[in-house]
């Protein structure tokens, strides 16, 4: 039973951490709530930051989990623009940097997140190099890409992720010119593989979108602070008024590697190594969201997931841990993005050589279909584009772990459902 006197801390003020605070208060605990963030907004997620706000189609306040009155109503004690530089483990407390004050906890939750990772070029302190992480960074973005489809001015990608074809289809709907550079041979190459990469790269073709694989940034060229254009590895020199670094982000693990806690290296995806009730090498503490490598219960390998369902789900589960709760963290990896009329509902975990075949339901030519990564039979991962209502029935498949006919899979007249029964 969880003592009314005990004190619980939040450290991060993303979705993960926001939705772990609301799952204390929905599951009775009346302790004290002390959610710590270092940036000065409330909690929000972050899909808008490269999709609807980056295009102006949602109102700023549309981001924030929950609107600001709700934590003094919940009685959650709120620390904005406040960042935490040390946890003292023996004497459970965490120290915020700005002024040194200690604030003890019982239970005590990291939800870091992650952060960009930069470009190690010469030219990254010029004014119009970007990342996009924050709401900060998505503001700023905002009118830098509005201000480009005026001027018919151009944008360089450094990365052909989610991130960066995101940013792609914003930059080409304000009318900037675009050009995404990578050194994979094809789009999304380490998450989809060569098989369904090159949907993605026709879909931004087809919108004006220029493509330079294979190579990487070396330079980006400036004068007096402005960017002018980026050099590539083979010697090229593209036109550029702006740039953004789109190559990933790194967990934000350095305060728990300085109080000594156990993390998974980066060669491995890197992160805060937690159980599958998301509990840390200390007992009391755990970690959710970007920053938290789960040892997932069924995959039966440690994984680390930077999308939005991971940190909706994986804070209420780590909530109900700390609340001494029986939680076995065992989510389908999912993720979307939306890109000009292409949407995309991504289900489970088939990274490059898990898999021996990819089968396609539907017409990819008209980019109407879902695609099934399987292995020895067995679907490991699906991708629905522009085919919805069939989330449930692909996690279902997954589940199963049972081998399924192929030809059946990938005959659309066939229902997914009855391939699990």
């Amino acid at each position: 039973m969880v003592d009314a006197d005990q004190t619980f801390v939040i450290v991060g003020g993303g979705l993960a951490g926001a939705k772990a605070a609301e799952t204390l208060r929905a599951e009775g605990f009346t302790g004290r709530v002390i959610l710590i963030s270092d940036e000065r907004d409330h909690p929000y997620e972050r899909p808008p930051l490269s999709k609807g706000y980056l295009l102006g189609k949602e109102e700023r306040d549309s981001v924030f989990v929950h609107e600001p009155a709700w934590y003094a109503r919940n009685d959650i004690e709120l620390h904005l623009g406040q960042f935490v530089d040390r946890i003292d483990r023996t004497a459970k407390t965490v120290r915020f940097g700005d002024d040194g004050t200690l604030v003890r906890y019982d239970k005590l939750l990291l939800v870091t997140g992650a952060e960009p990772r930069r470009l190690d070029i010469p030219g990254t302190d010029l004014a119009g190099v970007h990342h996009l992480r924050r709401l900060a960074h998505a503001e700023r973005l905002k009118g830098v890409l509005a201000s480009l489809g005026r001027d018919n001015g151009h944008l360089v990608i450094a990365g052909a992720g989610w991130i960066g074809l995101e940013v792609a289809a914003a930059a080409r709907e304000y009318g900037a010119e675009v050009t995404v550079i990578d050194p994979s041979p094809s789009p999304l190459h380490h998450v989809l593989g060569p098989e369904l990469g090159n949907v993605f790269a026709e879909l931004h073709r087809e919108h004006g979108v220029r493509f330079h694989f294979g190579r990487q940034l070396t330079e980006i060229v400036g004068q007096d602070g402005m960017v002018l254009a980026a050099r590539t590895d083979d010697g090229e020199e593209h036109p550029a008024h702006d740039v953004l670094a789109a190559i990933g982000a790194a967990p934000r693990t350095g305060l728990a590697e300085a109080a000594g806690l156990a993390l998974v290296d980066r060669a491995h995806g890197g992160g805060i190594a937690v159980d599958a009730s998301l509990r840390t090498s200390d007992p009391d503490i755990y970690a959710a969201g970007d920053v938290a490598a789960i040892e997932h219960p069924w995959l039966g390998t440690r994984l680390r997931v930077e999308h939005w369902a991971n940190a909706l789900n994986s804070g209420p589960a780590a909530a109900r841990a700390m609340l001494g709760q029986e939680v076995a963290y065992d989510r389908v990896p999912y993720f979307f993005t939306d890109q000009y009329d292409l949407g995309m509902e991504y289900s489970g975990w088939a990274p490059p050589g898990s898999y021996d075949e990819v089968v396609i339901r539907g017409d990819a030519g008209k980019r109407e279909f879902i695609a099934f990564w399987l292995k020895e039979g067995r679907v490991l991962a699906g991708m629905n584009v522009n085919v919805w209502d069939v989330t449930e029935h692909i996690q279902k498949l997954i589940r199963s772990e049972a081998q399924v006919n192929v030809e059946q899979l990938a005959d659309p007249h066939v229902p997914l459902d009855s391939l699990t029964s």
